[in-house]
């Protein structure tokens, strides 16, 4: 896991190493401190030495001054190492949620990704800077405060052993309760991402049927959850601080008291017990001994915390696409036929239930291919399977006389255009929306393919035209507009196939008549499948492809298939009786 992790640092690892550098200059100076006042006590003021005070006292001024000097460069340096950590981690996060497929994402969940991108990263980012600064600190200002306790009074220094079995055990005992609350804390998180996209996502639906009451409650009820595993956690860790208080004044006494006695019993004679700056100095190491041990287990607390964070992260970032290139893809679609031999298909694996079920079809290039079917007749999973956005269970897809599995993925997705149920727009302008078809696009490539899609005319009505911005998913856009706008985005890639997935079901049938025309008349060459639930928006189609739950029922044109499909024909006759002439 650590490994995975620490490929993410990479420009970062400069300052990464840095900071343990200077932390330890920083330590060893303040372990220098009490020697020089303990020596001031002892040689200085007991003896009433001025020159040995000024002369001692002058380096122990500068002693602190540089320890403050690399505390403050330290704690710059790992500033910038944890924050350049989680940058890097976020872009490696997203970067590879950018190459899985669908089914990756479906098994991961958006919410869960979402968290991993935000509030897993900032734990792992707080833990990161702990571990390269604090818990290096720690440690070595424990070592050498316990070094020099055990040179002032091996005896008086074992107190401070005593602690260490006391703390450790309850740390353990904290650690072991708290990383499970942990995990249910951040699995919840996922679950409150989730709720609250799908409430602004459908925030219109929410309050046309009232019901922002039932929404604050399920909001409120997931965040009570979260409330109640931090609650159990936070009163666990608690504990630490009264237990380390705890030691750390039992400590301060008994040095205090057998410290005392053995000056008393020396005459403040270090030879022969201690003197009084000895014990000043003791006391000193004492405080940064018991401080040590309570930074040390609040770092491992805070590392126990953010080590769920770091697991998820690292299942995300390890998250391989099910969808890989093979040893060497065709990098070039010759032309736009389409073949189906004998596919089946499933999104689950090992599911009993097909989706699609012994389909065998071919397409030629060029051909205008209409799909009709009931819902949940696996009319879409049909046509993602030929740009490869899931890969068949058993048979083959070919595009162009190649297996869409050798091509290489981007060079198979740019000859082939989707326009899917969902209409995607991004917040920008219309042009910016337009330019993801093809970055590179003219103003009058832009307009060309605005007017086959019947777009240029709604959008020239807008007061900034083109540079009208878009809302987020095109929330100041009708959904005709938007699936037009989705439309000539797609035209603008000049794709050797075309699918139309219900992508004109909210726009009039003038209007739909229109772009299937300007599609017949104007990329003739590139194969066009549209998939409706109007007859019309098909009827006029080379074939028209009859689907009834995942198996292919019919085949043939319009006046064929009112002939030979009792189910094209019935949906022809429902549709004449009570719409077609009505739409």
């Amino acid at each position: 896991m650590l490994k995975t992790l620490l490929r993410s640092l990479r420009e970062y690892k400069k300052p990464a190493l840095l900071t343990p550098l200077l932390v330890s200059g920083e330590v060893v100076l303040e372990i220098i401190i009490p020697l020089f006042m303990a020596n001031i006590i002892d040689y200085g003021i007991d003896k009433g030495d001025m020159n040995y005070i000024l002369k001692v006292g002058a380096l122990l001024v500068l002693a602190a001054v540089a320890s403050l000097i690399l505390g403050a460069l330290a704690g710059s340096t790992a500033a910038k190492a944890s924050a350049g950590f989680a940058k890097n981690l976020r872009q490696d996060m997203f970067y590879n949620v950018q190459s899985l497929s669908f089914s990756n994402i479906d098994k991961l969940s958006t919410a869960s990704i979402i968290t991993r991108i935000t509030t897993d990263t900032a734990n792992v980012q707080m833990a990161f800077q702990m571990l390269i600064r604090t818990a290096v600190r720690a440690p070595l200002m424990l070592i050498c405060a316990m070094t020099a306790s055990f040179n002032i009074s091996a005896k008086l220094a074992l107190i401070f052993l005593g602690v260490a079995p006391v703390l450790a055990t309850v740390l353990v005992l904290i650690i072991r309760k708290v990383h499970p609350l942990m995990e249910r804390v951040f699995k919840t998180y996922d679950d409150l991402n989730r709720d609250v996209s799908e409430n602004l996502r459908g925030i219109r639906v929410v309050k046309t049927f009232v019901r922002e009451d039932y929404e604050t409650g399920k909001f409120k009820r997931i965040s009570q959850k979260i409330y109640d595993y931090f609650s159990r956690a936070n009163k666990l860790v608690a504990l630490n601080a009264p237990t380390m208080q705890a030691c750390m004044y039992a400590s301060m006494l008994l040095v205090s008291w057998f410290g005392a006695r053995l000056i008393v019993a020396s005459g403040g004679n270090p030879d022969v017990g201690m003197s009084t700056g000895q014990l000043t100095s003791l006391f000193a190491y004492a405080s940064q001994i018991l401080v040590s041990l309570m930074v040390l287990s609040m770092v491992l607390v805070m590392v126990i915390i953010s080590r769920a964070s770091a697991e998820r992260i690292v299942e995300l970032l390890n998250e391989k696409s099910d969808l890989q290139n093979g040893e060497n893809p065709v990098k070039e679609v010759k032309d736009g036929s389409i073949r189906f031999e004998n596919v089946n298909f499933s999104y689950a694996k090992g599911a009993e239930k097909l989706c699609l079920e012994n389909v065998s079809l071919f397409i030629r290039s060029g051909e205008t291919v209409g799909i009709i079917g009931g819902t949940g007749s696996a009319k879409s999973t049909l046509v993602q399977l030929i740009p490869r956005l899931y890969d068949v269970t058993s048979g083959r897809v070919l595009v162009g006389g190649v297996d869409v599995r050798d091509y290489d993925l981007e060079a198979l997705r740019e000859q082939v255009a989707m326009v899917l149920q969902k209409n995607v727009l991004f917040s920008g302008t219309i042009k910016e929306n337009l330019r993801w078809g093809n970055p590179d696009a003219t103003d009058e490539e832009l307009e060309e393919a605005c007017r086959l899609a019947a777009a240029d005319s709604f959008i020239k009505s807008f007061p900034d035209g083109y540079d009208t911005f878009v809302e987020q998913g095109g929330a100041n856009l009708s959904g005709g507009q938007r699936q037009r706008l989705c439309i000539a985005r797609a035209l603008l890639k000049k794709p050797k196939i075309i699918i139309l997935d219900d992508s004109t079901s909210a726009v009039d049938t003038k209007t739909d008549a229109q772009i299937r025309k300007a599609l017949k008349e104007h990329i003739s060459e590139t194969t066009k499948i549209i998939i409706a639930q109007r007859i019309a928006s098909v009827m006029d189609a080379d074939k028209i492809i009859v689907m009834d739950d995942g198996r292919v029922s019919a085949v043939g044109t319009h006046d064929e298939l009112l002939q030979a499909s009792a189910i094209y024909r019935e949906v022809y006759e429902s549709q004449t009786r009570g719409g077609l002439a009505n739409e």
